[in-house]
């Protein structure tokens, strides 16, 4: 081999050396920026659930109140039967938001699908009624996910805010659950019926860095462009996929297909 040759050789190994370092840290890049996403939307949902302890926190002093101030055993034990379904109430609030907190990487477990939308939903019910969204859900028998539970609820936080987002009088915000057996996967739909998305901007809304808002709404809450795109790099880890259809004053459609758990994942690594 010349000299020459020795060269190019050792060039090509830099080369690939310094892909590989790249890659790296556009890797590392990526999770950081989920993990500040993620440390974002918790920040959110802090500020909105707040608002709702208090409201259950009320409920239970106002009950205690009552329960001291009578002594017949029929409003006592009301009182108590108030008290303890507000306090389950919080206490489901509370762990629905420390599970988005948990950090559990890599390791996909079979999922209840079903509890985990109707866990986001509870986290986002102040904020839907606020906004006069009414929330309908239609969801058939559908097996377990293979998934990170708190991955896939940052997936379904960021679409359903987004829903909310692109309805600002109000609305009808419609979520789907339905198993393709064929495919061995599971449906999830979330559909608004607000702004939709103009024909020649869907080929670009899962780019990175790229929004079709134009600013913070009232709620203060704007777009970035990070998160359809970290909302997709998700799914696609999850061996899943997603897409969108949207048409302009008529809403938009973003449809998650999500693999169903089977007894041979266990075997595999992650799992």
């Amino acid at each position: 081999m010349s000299e020459s040759d020795d060269v190019k050789e050792s060039t090509d190994r830099d080369a690939r050396a310094e892909i590989s370092d790249a890659a790296v840290r556009v890797a590392m890049l990526e999770r950081q920026l989920e993990h500040a996403q993620k440390l974002c939307a918790i920040g959110e949902l802090t500020g909105t659930t707040t608002h709702e302890f208090n409201n259950v926190l009320t409920t239970i002093i106002n009950y205690a109140k009552m329960g001291l101030r009578h002594t017949d055993a029929e409003t006592r034990n009301k009182a108590f039967e108030k008290i303890l379904a507000a306090a389950n109430r919080a206490s489901k609030i509370t762990s629905t938001i420390l599970a988005v907190a948990k950090n559990r990487k890599n390791r996909h477990e079979p999922t209840d699908l079903v509890s985990l939308v109707e866990d986001t939903l509870l986290l986002l019910e102040r904020e839907m009624n606020k906004y006069r969204i009414t929330v309908e859900k239609v969801f058939q028998p559908i097996p377990e996910i293979r998934a990170e539970g708190n991955r896939i609820q940052q997936v379904l936080l960021n679409l359903l805010i987004n829903a909310r987002q692109a309805m600002p009088e109000g609305g009808r915000l419609a979520i789907k659950l339905s198993h393709d057996a064929e495919t061995e996967m599971v449906d999830l739909v979330v559909r608004d019926y607000g702004s939709g998305i103009p024909k020649e901007k869907l080929p670009f809304i899962f780019d990175p860095y790229y929004s079709t808002k134009t600013g913070p709404d009232e709620s203060g809450k704007g777009g970035t462009g990070l998160g359809l795109a970290l909302c997709k790099r998700v799914v696609e880890e999850h061996r899943g996929r997603i897409r969108v259809e949207s048409a302009v004053g008529k809403g938009t459609a973003f449809t998650l297909k999500l693999p169903i758990y089977k007894k041979s994942d266990a075997q595999e690594p992650g799992v």
